[in-house]
């Protein structure tokens, strides 16, 4: 088994283009793969444990999850993952899973806004300015490296500078506003993402928002005004979110795996206002999980056999 860290995985330079390909590739193939609900159980105030499995038999493989959230821990997240075997049960990895989350994350919001975003849409509205909202704005500069966007920014802090200076430094076709307000932020913008990972009530009117707009909130809250009057809504997987209060009140939803495969239509006009809730399925993870254990080299291996033969105890 090997033991692989965040900081080896840091090592690897694994790019945002990278990470972009490999969303676009599980989420093609999403059907094909074994997806239960995750299993999630609250812990104290504000605090959870979730575990997540999949399987994806294509590739040989089983992986499994595992995130928790500590308020007052700084970072609140953390997680870590396993990968066995599927043929044998073996053991494979056991990794920090810190890096893939994120990535993975930004990544999946970045597909989204190719998939469903107006196409001469540039003008982006962030909430939430951690490693999530920051991979988002990698994978779509990166990958979209002839567009020009427009990133707003909610002042918060100094978040909003030190995201700002980063990112900056990084790509020649973004520029950069700051705003002071919820509304402000979303009026005028063609994407806005949340990645704020809390809200206790909704934060926006539903008129706040343009014609065409795309609204991407990554960890789902503060937009319930949104679920019954856009036109479409989509997610990365049904079951996910069939249990959100306004499920049933959706003039339409689909899977974001059918429109990919040409099964539902995705945008059809420029005026669509459409919901992406793609909320992060285990698939993503493994996937990133076993494209990291086949391309890492070194590590720490340990040997985790199980009992040769029946044992008694």
């Amino acid at each position: 088994m090997k033991i692989i860290t965040h900081g080896e995985i840091i090592n690897m330079g694994i790019t945002p283009k990278q990470c972009y390909d490999w969303v676009s590739e599980v989420i093609a193939d999403k059907n094909d793969y074994v997806l239960p609900h995750k299993i999630s159980l609250k812990y104290k105030e504000d605090g959870f444990y979730n575990t997540m499995p999949s399987i994806l038999e294509k590739e040989g493989y089983f992986g499994a999850k595992v995130v928790n959230r500590y308020p007052d821990r700084k970072p609140a997240l953390d997680s870590k993952l396993m990968l066995y075997d599927l043929k044998s049960g073996e053991l494979k990895a056991l990794m920090d899973a810190n890096f893939i989350t994120a990535m993975r994350t930004g990544a999946v919001a970045a597909h989204s806004i190719n998939l469903l975003g107006k196409k001469d849409g540039n003008t982006i509205g962030i909430i939430g300015l951690g490693n999530t909202a920051r991979a988002a704005v990698k994978v779509l500069a990166e990958v979209n490296k002839e567009k020009k966007y427009i990133i707003k920014l909610l002042e918060y802090k100094n978040q909003h500078e030190l995201f700002k200076e980063e990112l900056s430094s990084l790509y020649d076709n973004l520029s950069f506003e700051y705003v002071s307000t919820y509304e402000s932020l979303i009026r005028g913008s063609d994407v806005v993402i949340s990645a704020a990972t809390y809200f206790e009530n909704d934060i926006a009117a539903e008129d706040w928002f343009e014609k065409g707009v795309l609204l991407v909130p990554i960890h789902t809250r503060g937009f319930g005004v949104c679920d019954s009057v856009f036109d479409k809504v989509f997610a990365d997987d049904t079951d996910h979110v069939a249990h959100f209060k306004n499920f049933f009140r959706f003039k339409k939803f689909g899977e974001v795996t059918d429109v990919v495969n040409g099964k539902i239509p995705g945008r059809e006009t420029e005026e669509e206002r459409i919901i992406a809730y793609n909320i992060g399925i285990s698939l993503h993870d493994v996937y990133f999980a076993l494209k990291i254990y086949n391309e890492f080299k070194g590590g720490t291996v340990i040997e985790m056999k199980q009992p040769e033969g029946k044992f008694w105890v």
